[in-house]
């Protein structure tokens, strides 16, 4: 076999990895959902979300105790890594609250806001220009937005507002985490995510605390299980394959959801919502796909975690 030969193998075995890692990531990220819905609004956001990242803070401690030496994990910028934990533990708050209050494929459609926001974001704090076709695609997407929620002619459920705030707000805890890339190691960054989320969400969920049942407390371990190993899966899909050819593969989440929302929980989504979603997702597609073709592939920071 020649060296051209073997490359374009080794291509697509590392292009079918990466998509079957992108669509267990998909599964892993719809079941989180699946099971903050099941839990339903008997719990505070504040408190379920507080619960939810203790335990995975838990689980990563033994983790990067054993990487400490090698990662680097203190860091000089604790400020922008304790902003970063504000500003993520707020969305993953208004996350749950969503959650808890409209369709599960109302909440995955909204929530693909984010790589909008994020590319305005760029444009705005890091000084990335924003051509005409980039645009158009943002624009696209904020009135595939519209569609979804139909101001003006239909209520506004509360728990979509929570939604759309929330994406803005992931959106800049990944700008932070970009920013961060530039002197920090990506465990040290997971780390304090980690730390300082736990840490933003203990006030509020002291406030509203109750007792959790002992059933209650093992559907939120298991988010945190789930959650942590979609991350994981994401990441192992970053590493075997181009991010614009896994991306398009991340938007299944909103067919999971809707057909999880539709067999679990008896939510039948409207024709607003699948063309809303349809406008969002590709707009994210294109922006993903055009920043590909405007820079060579670089390290990616790591995503928001939503969940």
């Amino acid at each position: 076999m020649s060296v051209q030969s073997a490359a374009r193998a080794n291509a697509r075995n590392g292009a079918v990895q990466g998509i079957a890692w992108m669509l267990l990531t998909g599964l892993l990220f719809v079941s989180v959902t699946g099971i903050v819905r099941h839990l339903g609004s008997d719990m505070n956001a504040a408190q379920a979300a507080f619960v939810r990242y203790f335990f995975g803070l838990v689980m990563l401690v033994p983790v990067f105790v054993r990487q400490r030496p090698a990662a680097g994990i203190y860091s000089r910028r604790i400020g922008l890594h304790a902003l970063r934990g504000v500003v993520h533990g707020l969305a993953v708050m208004l996350w749950f609250y969503a959650m808890a209050r409209i369709p599960i494929a109302q909440v995955t459609a909204l929530g693909f806001t984010a790589p909008l926001f994020t590319a305005v974001g760029a444009a705005l704090f890091l000084g990335e220009r924003i051509q005409a076709r980039r645009l158009g695609a943002i624009l696209c997407g904020f009135a595939g937005a519209l569609v979804i929620l139909r101001p003006g002619f239909v209520a506004v459920d509360v728990g979509a507002l929570a939604q759309l705030t929330a994406a803005p707000l992931f959106a800049t805890s990944f700008l932070i985490a970009k920013k961060l890339t530039e002197t920090e190691p990506s465990a040290t960054i997971v780390a304090y995510l980690a730390v300082f989320v736990t840490l933003a969400l203990m006030p509020p969920a002291l406030f509203a605390w109750r007792a959790p049942s002992g059933l209650e407390l093992m559907w939120l371990a298991t988010t945190a299980v789930f959650a942590t190993l979609g991350h994981y899966t994401l990441t192992r899909a970053f590493q075997a394959t181009a991010i614009t050819l896994t991306q398009p593969f991340s938007f299944l989440q909103l067919v999971w959801a809707t057909v999880l929302g539709y067999v679990a929980f008896g939510e039948e989504p409207d024709g607003w919502t699948w063309l809303g979603g349809a406008m969002i997702v590709g707009s994210a597609t294109y922006i993903a796909y055009r920043e590909s073709r405007r820079r060579a592939p670089a390290a990616t920071p790591p995503k928001g975690d939503e969940i």
